[in-house]
């Protein structure tokens, strides 16, 4: 089966969420499964370092609407998975690959330009992937502009994967005048939806976990887009995020201060919280070691996080690291929680992939109490190097973090159900009792963790299951 997927950013060329991890993961699990998958992005300003290394495919005009602009396509392989780029340098030559006053238009052009792409090399898909509102508008698209042009694209069948229903595409009316036809399924609450219209034009919607699929039915979950998804139910989806096994391995990563396994992590993880609290200058390898590694945005739960977390380090309780960006609110915080207690707080505001894989292994614990999680990839690395995750019971998180039962020992984490400040003091609390008082339950939780496996073999069958049933469908 070919495959296009198509993705707003894509590891290790664009990443600013898990998005990317799963746009490289994906397509080199579903090739390996026999399937011919190609990956097409914007040609960000982060992407020009590999400019050398690509074939140039061609050029094509893509019109919006009144307007005319040039996309041109290159080629290059990584990891025996080929990534299409489509370059404008008027819309993508920047530092950010959203948040601009022009993203209606500059995805517009992505959209249209993906389609070129495939006239342009007569390389005509079964299936197009899109993912999230930045590739929304592909289904739409397809059936008024594509299908009426040849017999080659009629018999193309589209997927939209929903990695964040909060982020929607949503813009004035007047966006419309990009598009060359006018249609009900892109508007909602008087604008441009690019992620509704996507919902209800594509042959499937799947979701990135089966408990998020049944949330965003509800009104809380489902963003105000929650009655689009209700009316495409059947023909939406829950398939859980896998992950890369191989790219995050603590037995052969090069950044640890020392490489160990299931059989070896107390050793392991003992070396590599040394050498990180050394080199970070943060006190007592005896404390518990908590790290955040995210994004900072309202939905990881740092609302909850932020009035609880100083009573702890007052009273000296953990070191904790945090490693990301985002609101000015919570950068703030975190700078401010690293002034006043610089013994035991560690704050990094960009995203260093070295420093964040040696903390993921010197970490005994992995903070992520969101407020909604479609998935969640970074407490499944957590877990990957034997730190512990105390979440919430949402989305993703629910179906992965089986929560600790002290009668069976049996559990990879610690969990609370509602988005609470005391449940989550319940969390942590239940965590350091037994970090501090129980060593060897707490360790047999971390072999537990180390052992689970989110196979992106089973994901990518899951999927390709997904492939086959629309491709079925007359």
């Amino acid at each position: 089966m070919k495959i296009l997927f198509c993705s707003g950013e894509a590891y290790p060329f664009s990443k600013s969420g898990g998005l990317a991890d799963v746009a490289a993961a994906l397509p080199k699990a579903l090739n390996q499964l026999n399937h011919e998958v190609k990956i097409i992005t914007p040609y960000y300003q982060s992407v020009k370092v590999h400019h050398d290394e690509m074939r140039f495919l061609g050029s094509s005009v893509v019109k919006m609407g009144m307007i005319e602009k040039i996309a041109n396509f290159y080629q290059i392989k990584y990891d025996e998975v080929n990534y299409i780029f489509v370059e404008n340098d008027e819309f993508f030559d920047r530092k950010k690959y959203y948040g601009y006053e022009d993203d209606a238009m500059r995805f517009t052009f992505f959209n249209f330009a993906i389609f070129e792409y495939i006239k342009l090399t007569g390389d005509y898909p079964d299936v197009v992937h899109a993912n999230d509102w930045q590739t929304g508008l592909i289904p739409f698209f397809l059936d008024i502009k594509y299908r009426p042009q040849n017999k080659e694209f009629t018999k193309i069948k589209t997927v939209l994967s929903i990695h964040n229903l909060e982020k929607q595409g949503s813009y004035p009316m007047e966006t419309e005048k990009l598009f060359g036809n006018k249609n009900f399924t892109y508007i909602h609450l008087d604008r441009v939806n690019f992620l509704k219209c996507g919902i209800m034009r594509a042959n499937a919607i799947n979701t990135v976990s089966e408990n998020y699929r049944n949330e965003i039915l509800t009104r809380f979950y489902g963003f105000t887009l929650d009655g689009p998804l209700k009316a495409r139910q059947y023909d939406l989806y829950g398939i859980l995020n896998g992950l890369d096994q191989d790219l995050y391995d603590p037995r052969k990563n090069t950044s640890l201060y020392e490489n160990y396994n299931e059989d070896t992590f107390i050793k392991g993880k003992e070396k590599n919280k040394t050498e990180l609290l050394k080199d970070l200058h943060l006190d007592n390898i005896n404390l518990p070691l908590i790290s955040f590694i995210n994004r900072f945005a309202r939905q990881k739960g740092l609302d909850i996080l932020m009035p609880v977390l100083e009573d702890y380090l007052k009273d000296g309780k953990f070191n904790f690291i945090a490693i990301g960006n985002g609101d000015a609110l919570y950068e703030s915080f975190f700078s401010d929680m690293q002034r006043k207690y610089p013994n035991h707080v560690y704050f990094e505001s960009t995203f260093d992939n070295d420093l964040s894989q040696k903390t993921y292994a010197a970490s005994d614990l992995f903070m992520l109490p969101s407020l909604f999680e479609p998935c969640g990839l970074n407490h499944m690395i957590a877990m990957r190097y034997g730190a512990l995750p105390i979440v919430r019971e949402t989305g993703g998180l629910k179906d992965t973090v089986t929560p600790y039962n002290k009668f069976t020992g049996v559990g990879v984490g610690f969990t609370f159900k509602n988005y609470d400040a005391e449940e989550l003091i319940e969390a942590i609390n239940q965590a350091l009792d037994l970090y501090d008082q129980e060593k060897d339950a707490f360790n047999s939780l971390i072999h537990q963790a180390m052992h689970v496996n989110h196979s992106l073999t089973k994901m990518a069958k899951q999927y390709t299951e997904l492939y086959q049933k629309i491709m079925n469908e007359k």
